[in-house]
């Protein structure tokens, strides 16, 4: 990234700044949206591994666990929710309305074919809504029934996204940015190497899961991810 900025002008800035201008602010902390991978964790070291990553400057975060019950997944979103609580960051759960509102979540990650975000909304109206779309047709949807941003995936080839057929590529992230107004977040396989470019096709953010949780150093790497953003010092 640092090779980018020449004579002191960071050109990903630009591209930034010309991406969703009249965005609500209260979206600005989802240019980098964490998704969790508890499996790559003990529950402590997870646990821990999370708030390394807050530590970084992540600031919204996905607790999206599939293989637990409502009720592990409604006791791990406590501990969860007084971490993101500590380092002022959003936390969104999983396709989970009733729990993202018990445990005062920031908001709730639909799936393309979970509840519309319409109903969420009228529902649950201090939620944020945001929804995982596949296709140019979901994304359309998802903003005609009123999502706050979605994540568009996958990009590249990523192991975590393989269900979801081959990689949607850079001319129809392009394209599904075009189409919309609210924020996409590109997801899958977007390393360090490949952020200025999904933002270039018009991406608000980026979404990652083995991006970081992959890493070295997951502080580290939360990080350099910010540092696109302009975001300051780990803490």
């Amino acid at each position: 990234m640092q090779g980018a900025i020449k004579n002191g002008v960071n050109p990903i800035k630009k591209i930034i700044s010309a991406v969703n201008p009249g965005t609500d602010p209260l979206l600005d902390d989802l240019r980098v949206y964490l998704i969790t991978q508890r499996s790559l964790f003990t529950e402590q070291g997870f646990l821990e591994t999370l708030e390394l990553a807050l530590e970084g400057g992540i600031r919204a975060l996905q607790l999206r666990e599939k293989d637990l019950s409502p009720a592990e997944i409604y006791f791990l979103a406590q501990k969860v929710r007084s971490l993101t609580g500590k380092y002022g960051a959003k936390l969104f759960i999983n396709d989970r309305v009733d729990i993202a509102h018990m445990v005062k979540a920031d908001g709730v990650h639909l799936a393309e074919n979970s509840v519309s975000a319409a109903e969420v909304r009228q529902n649950f109206p201090d939620l944020l809504v945001g929804v995982s779309t596949h296709s140019m047709e979901s994304a359309c949807q998802a903003e005609s029934a009123g999502a706050h941003f979605i994540t568009f995936s996958p990009i590249f080839e990523t192991p975590s996204k393989k269900e979801f057929g081959p990689p949607q590529g850079l001319e129809q992230l392009r394209a599904v940015c075009r189409a919309v107004k609210l924020p996409v977040l590109a997801l899958g396989g977007i390393s360090k190497n490949r952020v200025l470019t999904v933002l270039e096709q018009g991406a608000f953010g980026v979404a990652l899961i083995s991006g970081i949780w992959n890493g070295p150093d997951i502080k580290q790497e939360s990080f350099e991810y910010m540092q696109f953003f302009g975001r300051r010092e780990p803490t």
